[in-house]
């Protein structure tokens, strides 16, 4: 079952692998097609030998594959939505999946993360970065649009005065002209 204590990010960056039940978990899944239990065995074997994923500061990355390398980057500021799914096996051996979501306007998971023991604390970890990136994104973008150089805010009056002036002299010269082509 998962663990009862948080994991701390530590921890969390320590997570190379899939745990050892994945594989059983292949292993029984895999028996569901009776004699030809083998056909899916062999690549899932390969995919849980080469299965790695790397959590760091700027998000999780995710690759697995012998012939077809496939690797897959999710930043936490990408990040939408995270589901935990399992199965009556999975939940049996203690596992259960982490689906993390993004915009991309599919409907299935971007990156599904299997094979965990922790998955309730990276949920709640990924759950944690996935807001402090928006947050930060958020906030950074407002303090340097808000941010008056020194001296400014005493001649912003002086300047919205003269720019008024300006539209107004524009407007005049406008309706002047046009008052011209309506006379023609």
């Amino acid at each position: 079952m998962a663990n009862e204590l948080p994991l701390d990010e530590g921890a969390i960056f320590a997570i190379e692998r899939p745990s050892p039940r994945l594989l059983t978990y292949y292993g029984l899944s895999s028996l569901v097609l009776g004699p030809f239990f083998f056909i899916p065995l062999i690549p899932l074997y390969f995919r849980y030998h080469t299965l790695r994923y790397r959590f760091d500061a700027e998000g999780i990355s995710m690759r697995w594959g012998i012939l077809f390398r496939r690797e897959v980057n999710l930043t936490y500021a990408r990040i939408q939505d995270i589901h935990l799914r399992s199965n009556v096996v999975e939940r049996w051996l203690g596992l259960a999946r982490v689906e993390v979501q993004t915009a991309s306007g599919s409907s299935t998971a971007e990156m599904t993360l299997e094979g965990l023991l922790e998955f309730e604390a990276i949920r709640d970890y990924l759950y944690t970065r996935m807001r402090g990136a928006r947050d930060h994104g958020h906030a950074l973008p407002h303090a340097q649009a808000t941010a008056v150089p020194a001296g400014a805010a005493d001649e912003l009056p002086a300047i919205l005065r003269e720019v008024a002036a300006e539209l107004r002299e524009l407007r005049l010269a406008l309706r002047h002209r046009d008052a011209g082509r309506d006379d023609a």
